[in-house]
């Protein structure tokens, strides 16, 4: 008898764990949202977040703009916007190196010629380059730097602006950006290719390490034009007094950010670029969606930098913009900042020196720009004035090929990948260990320690967390109660609790956490191992993914196929995800310490709505346990369940690592403790 009381004691403790083992909820019991997110492009609950942020930026930036009266107020915004860039940018290299400058080829055209010419933007970091010279020419002539946009045959692709250029009297270098034509960081030699693409895929590998290491990918890029203007000025041929930059795109990236860090450019044409950046990470998603970090500096938007600020620190320096106006740079953006900073020219009487040339096309460097750009530089550099655009007649890329077997890496055995670069730059410039609990709290920090936890009256209430039930479902002796969090003047949180029926003892609750989203069905083993423990589950849709994910494909149809929707939302070189976490970069507050503030929300809901103190985050994938380390470190009345490795930031650096979740990028987080 008494062994039967026995069994019928153990019988009654594992009940729960039978029934959640033996039942599985369905999705509509695990669903939060009423009304399901349509398929398509969205302006989601968090890109309107992440807009509304990036412009009071904005504002802010405007008023110190609108804040200059005189040179010493101009001179002191161009030394901030200066400090600021380099900081985010992770300084440039302290010491210029030996070029090691030779030419490995010439060829000989009508009316000039090019030379093949390989320099070391640092030790063993090797740039191809050619430089077109005009021939019957009396030096020293007026130079022109052409760096290169987004083209998988690098400098090659721009021939249509250097030959044009060369043919009107300029010398022009164009050189290959680190990750395009000879210089892929990632060759397969075997194959004959890059194991990336070489538009912006390779871009995407090396910035996003770049990040984590405090530096962007821009760092050397901007390297490599400033010693690429080295180099020029080598030259006999070449008057130092009279040096120009243009480029387009990615190009005009590099044509905005070398001369607003190198006064020795004297005119500079960046095209289809500028704009503003609060309109640009409104369209990226869905007009450009493709990983490029470089274009993406942290803080650019929260320090008040922007476009706008780039052009702010090449004045009083001629300058044109050239534009697209169905470009994916939003042409309204080029408007505004021309308009901002054409307005600081006149008003310190150098409105000559700054125009806007728009063409009616797509993202290109169209001739009729060219043709107003070309004028332009012939202005400022004294030469006479060309209305017609020069012809043009492209050369075989065979011809224009630096390296005999058509790649750095496998030309030169001692060759030093970016990739080490980006890992030893930690070497290179120490850091104290940060805390992620002090980056957590900076002035980003909303203070949600602060905010009133209360039920959803119908209308959005600041610094509140409003709770609204959505519903509530049944299982054996189980009960999942669905709830929806608004925040943060229009973020949503779907989040379920599961628990027992009834509840005997101490409650405590666990936090099951995914990057993906909250638990669904397939999830059920894990939650019920959670419920066999004693815990009641909270999970919750970390912001913009889950329910409130996007329905949208970045990727072309055929790229698109290659893996299901939700894989590709999440993709770290092309991705919706990728590009909320560019944006997050911008406006200052990165999408991963995002995460950590959605686990304080849904703490301080658990505490104050459901009674529940004693909480355990507990991560459904290694990935999820770097966030629920983090949270811990910065919530530490929050207990950690550590039940395997996790993704390090320090650890990805030093390993040169690839790919990784997009999610927990973090700059400097190779530094974080």
């Amino acid at each position: 008898m008494q062994n039967n009381l026995a069994f019928l004691a153990m019988l009654l403790v594992l009940t729960p764990w039978i029934n959640a083992q033996t039942w599985t909820p369905t999705e509509k019991d695990l669903t939060v949202l009423q009304i399901p997110v349509k398929e398509g492009p969205a302006i989601t609950p968090f890109l309107h977040y992440l807009l509304r942020k990036a412009w009071q930026q904005d504002d802010r930036r405007l008023e110190r703009i609108r804040a200059v009266r005189g040179e010493q107020d101009l001179s002191r915004l161009q030394q901030e916007l200066r400090a600021s860039l380099l900081k985010n940018m992770g300084g440039l290299p302290e010491t210029k190196t030996p070029l090691n400058a030779r030419v490995v080829g010439t060829i000989k055209q009508s009316g000039y010629r090019i030379e093949k010419v390989i320099f070391e933007s640092l030790p063993h970091f090797y740039v191809t380059a050619l430089v077109w010279i005009p021939e019957g020419k009396t030096g020293p002539l007026p130079a022109v730097l052409v760096p290169c946009g987004h083209s998988t045959n690098g400098k090659i692709h721009y021939q249509y602006i250097c030959q044009r250029l060369a043919k009107r009297g300029y010398v022009a270098i164009s050189w290959d950006p680190v990750g395009q034509g000879e210089r892929s960081q990632f060759w397969d030699a075997a194959n004959a290719r890059s194991r990336y693409n070489l538009v912006c895929g390779e871009h995407a590998i090396l910035g996003n390490l770049a990040y984590l290491a405090g530096a962007n990918l821009a760092r050397w890029e901007v390297w490599d034009g400033i010693r690429a203007l080295d180099y020029v000025l080598t030259r006999p041929d070449v008057d130092p007094e009279r040096i120009s930059i243009t480029g387009t795109s990615g190009g005009g990236f590099q044509a905005a950010h070398i001369a607003a860090l190198d006064s020795r450019i004297k005119v500079a044409v960046p095209s289809c670029y500028i704009s503003s950046l609060p309109m640009r990470m409104a369209n990226r998603t869905f007009a450009d969606p493709d990983s490029d970090p470089e274009q993406d500096i942290s803080r650019m938007v929260a320090d008040g930098i922007d476009h706008s600020g780039l052009l702010v620190l090449i004045f009083p320096r001629p300058l044109i913009l050239a534009a697209a106006v169905l470009d994916f740079f939003p042409i309204e953006g080029t408007r505004k900042t021309f308009h901002e900073v054409s307005g600081l020219y006149k008003y310190f009487g150098k409105g000559e020196s700054i125009s806007l040339v728009e063409g009616y096309h797509r993202h290109q460097f169209s001739p009729e720009n060219l043709a107003v750009a070309f004028q332009f530089l012939d202005v400022f550099n004294k030469l006479p004035v060309k209305p017609e655009l020069e012809g043009f007649e492209p050369l075989d890329d065979k011809q224009l090929v630096c390296t005999k077997s058509g790649q750095v890496s496998t030309e030169f055995t001692d060759a030093v990948p970016m990739t080490r670069l980006v890992r030893d730059i930690i070497k290179e410039k120490p850091v104290a260990a940060l805390p992620i609990g002090d980056q957590y709290r900076t002035s980003e920090y909303p203070g949600i320690d602060r905010w009133a936890v209360a039920e959803h009256k119908g209308r959005p209430v600041e610094n509140t967390i409003a709770w609204e039930k959505s519903g509530q479902s049944a299982g054996p002796r189980l009960v999942i109660e669905r709830y929806l969090l608004r925040h943060s003047g229009g973020l949503v949180m779907p989040v379920v609790h599961v628990r027992r029926e009834s509840q005997s003892g101490p409650r405590r609750a666990a936090f099951w956490l995914n990057l993906r989203g909250k638990a669904r069905p397939a999830d059920w083993q894990s939650v019920a191992q959670m419920i066999e423990q004693g815990y009641e589950v909270i999970s919750f849709d970390f912001r913009g993914v889950g329910e409130e994910r996007m329905r949208y494909e970045t990727k072309v149809p055929e790229e698109a196929a290659k893996a299901d929707s939700e894989a590709n939302f999440f993709d770290p070189l092309n991705s919706v995800m990728a590009n909320y976490v560019y944006n997050s970069l911008l406006i200052g507050r990165p999408y991963m310490l995002q995460m950590i503030e959605d686990v304080e929300i849904a703490s301080r809901f658990a505490r104050e709505k459901l009674g529940l103190n004693d909480l355990t985050l507990v991560a459904a994938t290694p990935e999820a346990g770097t966030v629920a380390w983090a949270a811990g470190q910065c919530l530490p009345d929050l207990k950690v369940r550590r039940d395997g490795a996790i993704f390090r930031w320090s650890e990805a650096v030093e390993q040169q690592r690839e790919l990784w979740p997009i999610q927990l990028l973090l700059p400097g987080g190779a530094f974080v403790q």
